[in-house]
């Protein structure tokens, strides 16, 4: 009789390699092993509790001063449109890929979902609402937009009017290739792009004049 014979059929299985069948088996059931000891000690361990901190931060939003008392982890675009109610600054991406939520700090374009509003303390923020006067005519790159079909459904316009307003006065409104470059930042997905050049083209000179 051999010696796996007399140890009997259970050791005759671990003389040979695993069957695909038994393999399977075996793994399937690791993962669920594994579950039940990390659950075990995930039981035991304390919750990690994350406290708030929060924040006075005093800025300037379409010439009004404001003052907030912000939880230290929000973003400027958050703060805009769910403690201000200006919700031209559209969320997008919220990774500051596609520009919808442009607005500009101290006069520059700056992607509002990437700024932390704790970042615009003592500063001053302009927003879509803030571009013309509520009772004044629009602003000479509103107008463009209009003349010149620049938006579909005016998801993105928003953030598109704000970063076309900063490529001119940045100064790289001089090409249609060089409103490509400095506009690219800012996506639509409907693909209003030659209005946006065109209507680019047209403000840049007014606005100049202004």
């Amino acid at each position: 009789m051999s010696n796996s014979e007399e140890r009997g059929p259970d050791a005759a299985r671990h003389d040979r390699p695993p069957t695909r069948r038994e393999f399977v088996i075996a793994a399937g059931m690791a993962p669920v092993m594994m579950g039940v000891i990390g659950g075990g000690a995930m039981a035991q361990s304390e919750p990690v509790a994350s406290a708030a901190i929060t924040v006075a931060v005093r800025f300037i939003v379409n010439g009004k001063p404001q003052s907030l008392a912000l939880d230290a982890r929000s973003s400027l675009l958050d703060v805009l449109r769910e403690r201000l109610a200006l919700t031209g600054a559209k969320k997008g991406c919220d990774h500051g890929q596609c520009g919808a939520c442009t607005v500009h700090v101290d006069g520059r374009r700056v992607a509002s979902c990437l700024t932390l509003a704790v970042q615009v303390d003592h500063r001053e923020v302009l927003t879509i609402e803030g571009l013309s006067p509520p009772d004044g005519p629009l602003h000479p790159m509103q107008q463009a937009f209009i003349d010149h079909d620049a938006l579909q459904c005016g998801y993105c316009t928003p953030g598109q009017i704000m970063a076309a307003v900063a490529c001119v006065h940045e100064g790289h409104a001089g090409s249609p290739d060089q409103i490509r470059e400095y506009m690219s930042g800012n996506l639509c997905r409907c693909g209003a792009y030659v209005g946006i050049v065109a209507a680019i083209q047209d403000a840049a000179p007014k606005m100049r004049r202004a």
